[in-house]
């Protein structure tokens, strides 16, 4: 550790070269919050669905949705068809989704006609009124094109696959410049789909970069000079901070992988544990100003004091953020091992390149009793005083509260719910509330049936198979709008037989069903079924958008088609409603995977460190308390375990075990050098209890900004790892302590026994 310290031109090119290196990876960062990023590519939703989309189109969508009076005059449809053809012609755009362009099947004298909805070029030729009713009148428009009162119209656009969120962005450009450039802004009510909640997630993944990154480091950098009231300080931790920060991104962007909501998370965590780090070196280089030591002799001083506990906090801390590598959600994986790295890059700048610089540029005084850390003081001396009089009423406090709290862990609820991670007011929230009240649900869902051979689907059972299947669905709240193949032939045999209402139905003959499918000549048919008419999809618009009502439903028809076999067909499930249930038993997999190989890790580091079981078992207490009122807490407040709370526990255990090392490595210092368990765990709490509780406060001050994010997975985040840490303090600095009071009083007590005459 002190080796730099004699060469400080060298740590000093060295902190430059650290600091300049990610520059020119950070011109490649990819910001990309697509839903296809979060899911393991050989997971076979993922599979299934990638085939799927090399047959059909995609299921994400933007919808534009319209209201006002004059929605089927022809002055307002000239002008929303002018702003199809605008978008169709762009190459990001597979079709626009419209009362003009979409098909409408009718009778003629000699059979039946597919025609558009509404025809662009003979607007004039039918009043508002007429084209209305044929609108509303349409088997397929109402609820997807339209509302079924004719309050409100929409437009659906279908891009190519894009799996990138700055595509996204700049599709959602396009359509609202189209819709400004066509006059039809006015009449705008909503922008909707999946592809507006991917880029409202990337506004607030941008929002927040430009909000917690810099707000984080702020609050750090002011309680450090409020603290040590030194410039040096703060300059120094800002290149230390900035250091870290931009390593960890460009190790991220190396790896190729994507910035996601969650990976935005990394800088501001960096930078508060990076404070941390920080605070008790300064802290150090206090109290060896305090015993009179000067220049290199101080910084040698403080090194010794923290230089172990350091390492050792750094790297329990990143085998904590590392537990979350195991989980098959791969930006919590990316998350994972991006922070790990990010931690023990910040402990080597701390301890290896700053007090090189500090002996070499530190010419200010370290002891003053201005020195902000002496505020703290009358709360560590306190809580020593309670600790070691009270033990035993502190442990069974503490023993009661979890027991109070262990039962609330059932509460939780695992969720994931992409359009609950908006507030109320947010726009894509108040949006997609608009558009299902008016047409139907946007959450996607497809139940895509498979036939034994060419041509298979042409047969009137199978084609009925499906159209029983369609009419179960029908019957579900949660189903606001279906769509099938059998539903097309149904329209064309009744169109064929003069749109007589008994035969809208699939027709008995195989032969007459290939002849309807023969001679339609219409655009929606093979959105529905492959050319070879072996696979076709029932598509379903639903109102539930979490993970748990989707993986009810599609239990639920599980068990009907288990019962009700749809002829010889097999099934699958596909679409965006099938990836975001399957996250439930990813989340699931990754939490109790995480937690494993948390307690495995730090259990072994513990070992190592301590070289003693009964002291290794005791410093796991503190450590694992937080997960236990963090998970108590969200069962009581109802918050779920999402993508971002599911790393709570790793990341929360990886800190706290930061304030137990310190604490113990003072406390067993002392002890080997004779100091009785009272006076060990005040000079302990006097030197390292200080530094242990302004740690906390500038966390907890960083964390707690987290609540300014709009996106509410982060918000909880911070807010949850706030409270663990508030949880991981009070243990530390009563809970632990007192432990070792009664550990000492019993092993007392037994060599007084001992000792006793027979």
């Amino acid at each position: 550790m002190t080796w730099m310290l004699r060469r400080p031109l060298l740590a000093l090119v060295i902190l430059i070269g650290l600091l300049l290196a990610p520059g020119p990876l950070m011109l490649k960062v990819n910001l990309n919050n697509a839903p296809e990023v979060y899911f393991p590519e050989d997971a076979p939703a993922v599979v299934f669905d990638d085939a799927l989309r090399a047959q059909f189109p995609q299921d994400q969508v933007l919808v534009a949705l319209f209201e006002g009076p004059d929605l089927f005059s022809p002055a307002f449809l000239e002008r929303m068809h002018a702003l199809v053809r605008a978008l169709e012609a762009d190459s990001r755009i597979e079709r626009v989704l419209a009362a003009t362009t979409t098909d409408h099947i009718r009778a003629t004298e000699d059979g039946f006609a597919v025609e558009r909805l509404i025809d662009p070029d003979a607007l004039t030729e039918r009043e508002p009124a007429a084209w209305r009713e044929r609108v509303l009148g349409d088997t397929f428009a109402p609820g997807l094109l339209v509302a079924r009162d004719g309050e409100a119209m929409a437009l659906v656009v279908r891009p190519h696959p894009m799996e990138d969120s700055l595509r996204r962005l700049e599709l959602e450009r396009v359509l609202r410049q189209g819709i400004e450039a066509h006059g039809l802004s006015p009449s705008l009510a909503a922008v909707a789909g999946h592809v507006a909640l991917d880029v409202a997630q990337l506004r607030a993944m941008i929002t927040d970069l430009a909000t917690l990154v810099p707000g984080t480091m702020g609050i750090g950098l002011f309680l450090l000079w409020w603290l040590f009231r030194r410039m040096l300080v703060v300059t120094l931790a800002a290149a230390a901070i900035a250091t870290v920060t931009g390593l960890a991104m460009g190790l991220l962007i190396a790896l190729g992988k994507p910035f996601t909501l969650i990976t935005a998370i990394v800088p501001p965590l960096l930078t508060a544990l990076t404070v941390a780090i920080l605070m008790h070196l300064f802290n150090a280089i206090v109290h060896a100003a305090q015993r009179g030591l000067r220049g290199e002799a101080r910084l040698r001083a403080a090194l010794e004091a923290v230089a172990r506990p350091v390492w050792f906090t750094a790297l329990t801390t990143a085998a904590g953020l590392a537990s979350l590598m195991v989980s098959p959600i791969r930006p919590i994986e990316s998350f994972g091992l991006v922070a790990a790295v990010g931690v023990l890059c910040a402990a080597a700048v701390c301890l290896l390149l700053l007090p090189a610089l500090i002996l070499r540029w530190d010419r200010g005084h370290w002891g003053g009793r201005r020195n902000g850390l002496r505020h703290l003081d009358h709360f560590t001396a306190w809580a020593a005083r309670l600790a070691v009089r009270r033990a035993g009423v502190v442990v069974g406090v503490a023993a009661l509260l979890l027991v109070i709290a262990v039962p609330q862990i059932a509460r939780v609820e695992v969720e994931t719910d992409l359009y609950a991670f908006f507030g109320e007011r947010h726009e894509i929230t108040q949006a997609t509330r608009m558009v299902e009240s008016r047409l139907s649900g946007v959450m996607a869902l497809e139940v895509v049936f498979d036939g034994p051979d060419f041509d298979s689907l042409m047969a009137p059972e199978r084609l009925r198979a499906i159209e029983a299947v369609q009419a179960w669905l029908d019957q579900r709240p949660e189903v606001d709008y279906s769509l099938s193949l059998p539903q097309l032939v149904a329209e064309m045999h009744w169109a064929f037989n003069e749109e007589d209402p008994a035969f809208r139905t699939v027709p008995q003959s195989p032969d007459l069903v290939a002849q309807y499918l023969f001679i339609y000549d219409g655009r929606d048919l093979f959105d529905l079924v492959d050319r070879d008419f072996t696979r076709t999809r029932l598509l379903l618009n639903l109102n539930a958008h979490g993970a748990r009502a989707l993986n009810a439903l599609m239990d639920d028809l599980r068990a009907h088609l288990s019962a009700h076999p749809p002829a010889d067909l097999t099934w699958d499930f596909a679409g965006m409603g099938r990836l975001f249930a399957d996250q439930e038993r990813l989340l699931i997999t990754g939490q109790v995977n995480s937690l494993i190989a948390v307690v495995v890790m730090v259990t072994i580091l513990m070992l190592w460190m301590w070289r003693s079981v009964s002291v290794a078992a005791i410093s796991m207490v503190p450590n694992f308390a937080p997960i236990v009122f963090i998970f108590a807490l969200m069962g009581v407040l109802g918050v779920w375990l999402d993508m971002a709370t599911a790393m709570i526990a790793s990341v929360a255990v990886g800190i706290a075990l930061d304030d137990t090392i310190h604490i113990l490595h003072g406390y067993r210092s002392r002890r080997r050098a004779g100091a009785s368990v009272a006076w060990a765990v005040a000079r302990t709490f006097r030197h390292s209890g200080r530094a242990v509780t302004a740690t906390t406060i500038v966390l907890c001050a960083q964390f707690v900004l987290m609540a300014l994010s709009a996106f509410q997975p982060t918000n909880a985040f911070g807010l949850l790892t706030a409270f663990g840490l508030i949880v991981a303090l009070v243990f530390d600095l009563l809970v632990l302590p007192a432990i070792l009071v009664l550990v000492e009083r019993s092993r007392k007590g037994t060599r007084q026994q001992r000792a006793l005459p027979a």
